[in-house]
């Protein structure tokens, strides 16, 4: 039975779904202002795994998770810029889907975008303001924290005890300090949608109610984010939502640990702030993502270069012996055993014993942390094997898809995938200069630069020499 680890009841539960087989999860997306860093990486890889596992177990999954693509550190980093503030997330979130490719995450379901959604996000604080739960004061609309029922439940404080603070801007507008903004009066040269209160924008917390309730309806699985998002964000999500639907909102609420760098706090100002692709100068994506999986989600994790290493080698014994088992089922002498012998019932129990210990320690609120060490036991009999073994081939095959079955649901062990992937690539490549070389036989120079300008556009440099056309990346 799987138990989730839920950060309302401090509980690890049973996972019962509120549909039956069908799970609805929500987690908060980043706010593209900047490149993503690698505590953007550990949540989205440890969500990703979620989804995974989940899917593996037979549920049929919609994931959504957002992207705020307008905020005070938007407008703020555009300004910096001399930016447009839509121009500057439109280019930050493509670059947040190019991190995430390489690191094997999946896209969600539904990847709804704040600006797309200003109707609904209306709505819903007209309708909180109707049910006597908002209020407006020139042009900013505030949610009344005192008129909602068990404010302070996820984060587990009292309502004396929360104080204007962190997030929570102070505003004398407010009735109450601990109040927060559903919608923002726009100052002088900000961007600005139209609503019932005047020109504005949505406040930070209202977004994912609106949009989680939208694709997921008013209760939904499993809600998730960063551990920093517990208070205010996520607790105020509670607050809006039932205090429109009057249904508890979430069932299970994940949340995951926080990334140290050689002990420290992570932050600009400590000069130790790494984005992905900082660290994918140095290591490959499987390496970094091997890494944060080492660690249980819910745990702090420690980014160094030492650890880093270490995950890197760890990976290749791995690699050894899934390259191994390939190796020794490719020999075309190998034959099927008539009856087992004592060392192929041995190796299957072997084999079977470390996916039991995989999926238990899955099963166990998605602790790969303790499912590594069955791939680690596995790997070091495979590698142990010696290239004569007398192994049946479907003994063989046998490890090879449980190997395949941890990858599925770790997104590891692809590199292979990503080769046939990269042959592809070429394959398309040479064929858009074969067209290339043709426009230019016909001088047609309009139509070869054009496939030379958007090659390069994608990263993609071609260089023309009197021996032919030769292509490299670029980025």
């Amino acid at each position: 039975m799987l138990k989730v680890y839920n950060t309302l009841t401090r509980e690890k539960e049973d996972f019962v779904p509120i549909r039956g087989n069908r799970v609805g999860m929500y987690v908060c997306g980043p706010t593209v202002y900047d490149y993503s860093h690698i505590g953007h990486a550990r949540s989205y890889v440890a969500f990703d795994v979620i989804r995974r596992y989940l899917e593996y177990k037979g549920y049929t999954l919609i994931y959504v998770q957002n992207i705020t693509d307008v905020d005070d550190k938007i407008i703020k980093r555009a300004n910096e810029l001399g930016e447009n503030p839509l121009s500057l997330s439109k280019r930050f979130t493509q670059a947040y889907f190019e991190d995430m490719d390489r690191l094997n995450v999946r896209r969600a379901n539904i990847h709804p975008k704040v600006t797309e959604h200003i109707p609904e996000i209306i709505e819903f604080i007209d309708e909180l303001i109707k049910r006597g739960y908002a209020y407006e004061v020139d042009g900013n609309v505030y949610f009344s924290v005192s008129k909602a029922k068990d404010y302070g439940k996820l984060s587990h404080q009292s309502m004396d005890g929360i104080l204007a603070g962190a997030r929570v801007e102070v505003d004398e507008n407010k009735r109450d300090p601990r109040d927060f903004a559903l919608w923002k009066k726009a100052k002088k040269g900000e961007i600005f949608w139209e609503s019932p209160w005047g020109k504005g924008r949505p406040g930070w917390h209202i977004e994912c109610s609106t949009m989680a309730i939208k694709y997921l309806g008013p209760e939904i699985d499993i809600h998730g984010g960063g551990m920093d998002l517990i208070f205010p964000h996520h607790e105020c999500e509670i607050a809006q939502a039932e205090s429109r639907t009057g249904k508890p909102f979430v069932k299970y609420w994940v949340h995951n640990g926080f990334v140290t760098i050689n002990q420290e706090k992570m932050s600009k100002s400590l000069g130790n702030f790494f984005t992905i692709r900082e660290v994918l100068e140095k290591y490959d994506p499987e390496t970094l993502r091997f890494f944060l999986l080492n660690t249980h989600y819910r745990s702090q994790i420690d980014y160094s270069d030492q650890h880093l290493e270490e995950a890197k080698q760890s990976l290749q014994k791995i690699y050894n012996a899934i390259n191994k088992l390939k190796t020794l089922i490719s020999d075309q002498s190998r034959g099927e055993l008539k009856e087992s012998t004592s060392e192929e019932i041995e190796f299957l129990e072997h084999v079977e014993k470390s996916k039991q210990k995989f999926m238990e320690a899955m099963d166990d609120d998605f602790n790969t942390r303790e499912a590594m060490p069955a791939i680690f036991d596995l790997s070091r009999i495979v590698n142990s094997l010696p290239n004569d073994s007398k192994l049946s081939r479907k003994a063989l095959e046998k490890a090879l898809q449980v190997y395949q079955e941890f990858g599925e649901i770790l997104g590891l062990f692809q590199q292979e995938k990503a080769g046939a992937k990269l042959e592809t690539v070429a394959k398309l490549v040479e064929l858009l200069i074969d067209l290339r070389n043709k426009f230019r036989k016909e001088k047609n120079w309009e139509k070869a630069d054009y496939i030379r300008d958007k090659l390069k556009e994608a990263g993609i440099l071609l260089e023309d020499s009197k021996d032919g056309t030769i292509w490299k990346i670029i980025k």
